[in-house]
């Protein structure tokens, strides 16, 4: 049904954009009534049966890496990050981190072209800290990207730091810490920037967070990870799988996440995975999904009776109430085909509002079974990569074991690499200190790779060298979102890849199949230092990762006073500091 028949405020512009959100059309530059730089009327406005329509002239046709709002508006939060034990499943209390004495934390929310002003306190006892927000592109900020040793110093107990950023996109995503593997034991809080969207919807149920859940700590996971790679095995399984924060254990004890939907109703929900290992497949019983956003970008909608989610990964669904009212198991089910591991699964309990909530008998809905991103994710602004240049400015960066020393005068132990070359920052003098000094003399384990120049497309293959664990790495680049040319299994050969220039997809976080390649294209159209690393929390512990240099002469730099106090404070807490890194230090 077209939406100038149900909602007739809206103008001709308005009209013709918001149909092309939800039926198949040609592409944004063919169209004579809208392009990404010329977007809906500003009478056309956001509704239920509007959503492709926001204000001011700005709409789903409006590229935010072109255009952005502006709205003069700030919102500020605090948030502090405390020792604390916690219990989401029932089995029993440990040790946690909490963001103001939650888990997971308070959601952070703001508009599409507001500022965000967030005051971090770190009051745990034995912890530095740093905050990502993950996705988030960060233009003309790269000192609030939260990354210890890179963007900034730890943040030592005791102290506070401002991050304050612009909204330039919309959408869902997270915020967690970047130190080792500290995110697994709670440092995570979902984030919702308000804005358009390629589907219609009544009601947005918010942020519906996905991860598996540990009886040990995150540290001790990770120092039993490194052993097991060492000698040649894989991480330890998870205990149980959460859903917004709880679930039942395998003995019967804790509680399902419950939901309540409405008959008739369309109900939006922000999938978001928060694990520090597992890929995670979702389903509703007896419901399918219109997928409208993968990550933060917009997406033609399609259906799926499955998805599937990497670590870091997020979707924005449809899920329409159109089945007989009852009770349906949501499921969450770690993604064995991924080679994660986790020994119990995830449930929560969707109820009609016309019946008393109970306990379902559903049946799952067919499952899919490969390790990839949905193939028919299309983005929703077509925007083609040149393909001229590819076979000869590729960056490859070949994936494998080795041997490398992580803590000094230590011994040398098994490590994850890129080019050979192991990621390991400096805490106490990040990147970003060096191009504040004007230094280019960047360590060799600083993995640093320079872009092209401004405006020039990047092209990258992550190549998995055979004779190494076969497993698949969810990669996720920072500063960037970018455009997934192809992926495959075996070696990488630009002669022969099936690669798609026309219509990628677009997003920033995405698999490098176990023993096989992935291929990108990002833009130089920020300058910063960001890194981009397998979002396995234990991978990018052991080095997973690299950082791309872009155009250092024109990064917007942060306050040098601040940040000089922030690694004089961290410098100072360090000498007595109880914990000393021994990891890559993000």
């Amino acid at each position: 049904m077209r939406f100038n028949q149900i909602a007739g405020a809206c103008l001709a512009a308005c009209t013709a954009l918001t149909t092309a959100a939800v039926v198949p059309a040609e592409p944004i530059e063919k169209r004579a009534t809208s392009t990404t730089s010329r977007v809906a009327d500003a009478a056309c406005t956001n509704g239920p049966n509007t959503r492709a329509c926001w204000k001011n002239g700005y709409s789903i046709a409006t590229d935010f890496d072109q255009k952005f709002p502006t709205t003069g508006n700030t919102v500020t939060q605090n948030l502090e990050i405390t020792n604390g034990t916690c219990n989401p499943d029932g089995h029993g209390s440990r040790l946690c981190l909490l963001i103001n004495g939650q888990y997971p934390g308070p959601t952070i929310r703001a508009t599409w072209g507001d500022m965000l002003s967030i005051t971090v306190k770190n009051s745990m006892q034995d912890n530095g800290t740093s905050l990502h927000w993950h996705g988030v592109r960060q233009y003309h900020s790269p000192g609030s990207d939260g990354v210890n040793g890179i963007t900034e110093c730890p943040l030592a107990p005791g102290q506070t730091k401002t991050y304050t950023f612009q909204v330039t996109q919309y959408g869902s995503s997270w915020v967690h810490a970047h130190y080792s593997s500290q995110y697994g034991d709670g440092v995570i809080a979902p984030i919702v920037f308000d804005g358009p969207a390629s589907a219609n919807y009544d009601e947005d149920l918010g942020p519906y967070i996905l991860n598996e859940w540990y009886y040990q700590t995150s540290y001790q996971i990770n120092a039993i990870a490194s052993v097991n790679l060492g000698n040649g095995g894989p991480p330890p399984n998870a205990d149980n799988m959460l859903i917004n924060g709880t679930n039942k254990n395998a003995n019967g004890g804790g509680s399902y996440n419950q939901v309540k939907i409405t008959s008739g109703k369309k109900y939006r929900l922000r999938l978001i995975n928060m694990s520090v290992d597992n890929y995670i497949r979702v389903s509703l019983d007896g419901h399918t999904m219109q997928v409208m956003t993968t990550d933060f970008i917009p997406c033609k909608p399609f259906f799926v009776n499955s998805l599937l989610l990497g670590i870091g990964q997020r979707y924005d669904v449809v899920i329409n109430a159109n089945q007989t009212a009852g009770n349906y198991w949501f499921r969450a089910n770690v993604a064995n085909d991924c080679l994660s591991g986790n020994n119990f699964y995830g449930r929560a309990i969707w109820s009609y509002s016309s019946v008393t909530p109970g306990t379902p008998t559903t049946s799952a809905n067919t499952q899919d079974s490969v390790c990839l991103e949905p193939s028919q994710a299309a983005p929703y602004w077509v925007q083609p990569v040149p393909s001229g240049s590819f076979a000869s400015q590729i960056d490859a960066l070949d994936v494998g074991l080795t041997k490398a020393q992580v803590v000094p005068n230590g011994d040398a132990i098994i490590v994850w690499a890129i080019n050979t070359s192991s990621i390991n920052v400096a805490w106490d003098h990040p990147t970003l200190q060096y191009v504040m000094e004007g230094n280019t003399s960047y360590p060799t384990q600083f993995n640093v790779v320079p872009t092209v120049n401004e405006g020039a497309w990047n092209y990258v293959v992550v190549q998995m060298l055979p004779n190494n664990p076969p497993v698949p790495h969810p990669f996720h680049l920072h500063g960037h979102d970018f455009f997934l040319l192809g992926q495959g299994s075996g070696t990488f050969s630009a002669g022969s890849a099936s690669l798609n220039f026309a219509t990628p997809p677009r997003r920033d976080t995405a698999t490098v199949p176990g023993g096989g390649w992935l291929a990108i294209a990002f833009n130089s159209n920020n300058p910063g230092t960001w890194l981009m690393h397998c979002h396995i929390a234990w991978h990018v512990s052991e080095g997973l990762g690299v950082q791309f240099l872009e155009s250092p002469s024109q990064i917007t730099l942060p306050d040098k006073s601040q940040f000089d106090s922030q690694c004089s404070a961290w410098d100072k807490y360090y000498q007595t500091a109880y914990w000393k890194k021994d990891d890559s230090g993000i």
